[in-house]
């Protein structure tokens, strides 16, 4: 972890405006570190702002060079590659700033540290997604927490699990709410500081690391554990290792706005939200076996929506499952608190 007050330029080359740069657009909306810059030669001279939305913005600098020279002390690797590893073009950039004295923030599969050894007084680099230590099988403790768990669940990748869930976090904190965020991926990680990086993790192990940092929480109102993946998609094996690691109490399915098939795999179908849901709630309960956790609400990610086609969605949604339904970017997160209290 950095200091909170390390600047940070963010590394999006190629990737500024697509969905595979949520690592930085994570950075952005969550870090409490300065950003001083993305570094993108294709957008150049432009603002964050002028390509995508976001609550923070930042010039765009085709460099490292011009990253240094405004004040950037670490570089953050903000684009996830398929696969994980890390490109042979982006290499030249991360061995100058090593020689330069950045730290680095890697979120990636590889490990990067071991390749620069004798870092200078202050200078880290951070792999991210390395398996933590002493880890051990799951046991099912969690079940006998007394607090409430919420687990957020999708219909696909990448639409908005640790978003909704940070959002759920802030406005249950505000209502008066001891409530912790369990992170348990790259960036969760990044932005709080703890957490599992659950894709890192060998599957014998999967369930027990979520266990024993949901342990950790025991004394908080409520547990916010950060989603990974979808049941939906054949690619993603992390739901189970969570509702077994957590024993959620609370559910809450995260979804994009219209969409009705896999984004990355378009010929496999969303199936109506009612029978998915039905499906996380099965899988979670095990037929009475475990707590009987039941969806509480829909997240939708409606920021590729104007208001009134984000309106009529929600709508749409709620009429369709009975569920509360709100965007927690666009609309806050307060109606999900409602209904979970409720």
């Amino acid at each position: 972890m950095l200091d909170p007050q390390t600047p940070l330029a963010i590394y999006l080359e190629g990737a500024l405006g697509l969905d595979i740069g949520k690592m930085g657009y994570g950075i952005l909306r969550y870090s409490p570190n300065p950003v001083v810059c993305v570094i993108d030669s294709a957008h150049a001279g432009k603002t964050v702002a002028d390509v995508v939305q976001s609550p923070r913005n930042a010039p765009v600098v085709a460099t490292l060079d011009e990253a240094m020279a405004m004040g950037a002390k670490a570089l953050v690797l903000g684009t996830a590659p398929p696969g994980g590893n890390i490109p042979s073009e982006w290499r030249p950039v991360i061995a100058s700033a090593v020689a330069n004295g950045l730290s680095i923030l890697n979120g990636l599969h590889e490990a990067l540290a071991s390749q620069f050894p004798g870092l200078a007084p202050g200078q880290v680099i951070w792999d991210i997604r390395q398996e933590p230590k002493d880890l051990s099988p799951g046991t099912g403790a969690a079940r006998f927490l007394t607090n409430r768990r919420i687990l957020m669940v999708g219909t696909d990748m990448a639409v908005g699990k640790m978003t909704a869930g940070l959002e759920l976090q802030k406005a249950a904190i505000t209502r008066g709410l001891n409530t912790a965020f369990l992170a348990t991926g790259q960036i969760g990680i990044t932005i709080t500081g703890a957490g599992i990086p659950l894709d890192a993790v060998r599957v014998d192990y999967a369930s027990g690391s979520i266990e024993q940092e949901t342990l950790k929480y025991k004394d908080k109102d409520w547990i916010i554990v950060e989603g990974q993946g979808s049941l939906v998609h054949p690619g993603s094996t992390a739901t189970l290792p969570l509702l077994r690691g957590s024993m959620p109490t609370d559910l809450i399915l995260c979804h994009r706005g219209e969409q009705t098939h896999l984004k990355r795999i378009k010929d496999i179908p969303i199936p109506p939200l009612g029978d998915l849901i039905r499906l996380y709630e099965d899988l979670a309960t095990v037929g009475g076996t475990f707590p009987a956790a039941k969806v509480r609400g829909i997240a939708l990610n409606t920021g590729h929506m104007d208001d009134d086609g984000a309106r009529q969605e929600i709508q749409r949604l709620h009429s369709e499952t009975g569920l509360t339904v709100c965007d927690p970017v666009r609309n806050g997160a307060d109606a999900l608190v409602d209904a979970i209290l409720g």
